[in-house]
């Protein structure tokens, strides 16, 4: 009956979201349609017109937005913001639990978890995976870190947001998690666009491009679980076997990106990134291995 109890409560609690950015105001919208009464608060505060027309409290000051809810949802630029906003409020966060879904460092979310646990404040990171027309959507998913008690207090809460990923009780988890999936989507982003940019040098549209482009970029998964059981298990056991490909095959291949990005006038600034981690993979006499073998010179740049 307790548990019943508590799993009622959890789902008609009241949140707070500051931060009214495209993200900040799917969330608040997504938490409204869940049931919840939400409080918000922006520096400026026309952003919030929007999700008060459809039922959203405006606080005054970012003061009032902590003490309307137990639980305090940050989608802001960074971690600096949030102590911007709330170094004037900090009397009323013990108690509350505040989750930062901003983007920084993992170790300024540490010093964050810290400072909130010095204010009498819960502390989770996370990391809002989709963009924000799919929060809420069953594609919608959220890294999450800190504790874990904490966590699933306010799992069924924060369940509507996205599939809730919980990492574990380092606060710098998500954050890292989140860093690492950026690191691959924008640098995925500039290789669509420099790969559209050369195609566009022999008169092809990007609209004729990209098509093929994203369908070898949705083959990439395939390629990389070809073979592997569990993608990842050889690079854990230190192995780079290079029966199928090899880092100086894959070297070759950069080095002829690279010439003919500086034949058509391109930027080459990203295929000389990609080029440097197999001709250090070469010098340090690894020509042979799988061109996985690279991550050794990530790991330890010179």
């Amino acid at each position: 009956m307790n548990e019943r109890r508590n799993h009622t409560t959890q789902q008609n609690s009241p949140v707070t979201v500051i931060g009214l950015g495209p993200m900040g105001r799917a969330m608040a919208r997504t938490l409204l349609t869940a049931g919840h009464p939400v409080t918000v608060w922006n520096r400026t505060a026309g952003r919030a017109d929007g999700v008060v027309a459809d039922g959203a409290t405006l606080a005054a000051t970012p003061e009032e937005a902590v003490a309307a809810s137990g639980l305090v949802i940050l989608s802001l630029t960074d971690y600096r913001a949030m102590y911007d906003i709330l170094g004037g409020a900090t009397e009323a966060l013990a108690g509350r639990t505040l989750v930062n879904l901003s983007s920084d460092t993992p170790d300024r979310t540490r010093e964050a978890a810290d400072w909130a646990a010095g204010q009498g404040a819960g502390f989770l990171a996370g990391g809002v995976m989709v963009p924000a027309p799919m929060v809420g959507t069953e594609a919608a998913f959220v890294y999450y870190s800190g504790p874990e008690k904490v966590m699933e207090h306010h799992r069924t809460v924060l369940a509507p947001l996205g599939t809730v990923r919980y990492l574990g009780g380092d606060p710098g988890l998500a954050q890292m998690m989140y860093q690492a999936q950026l690191t691959v989507f924008l640098t995925t982003l500039s290789a669509l666009l420099h790969a559209t940019a050369m195609l566009g040098s022999a008169g092809m549209k990007a609209v004729e491009a990209l098509p093929e482009l994203l369908s070898s970029a949705d083959s990439i998964s395939d390629i990389l679980r070809a073979g592997e059981e569990r993608p990842g298990g050889a690079l854990d056991a230190g192995e780079h076997p290079g029966h199928l490909s090899t880092v100086t095959m894959m070297g070759a291949t950069a080095d002829h990106i690279v010439e003919t990005s500086r034949a058509l006038g391109l930027d080459p600034a990203l295929p000389l990134a990609v080029r440097a981690h197999y001709r250090r993979a070469i010098a340090d006499g690894h020509g042979g291995d799988n061109w996985t073998r690279i991550i050794d010179g990530i790991r330890a740049p010179r």
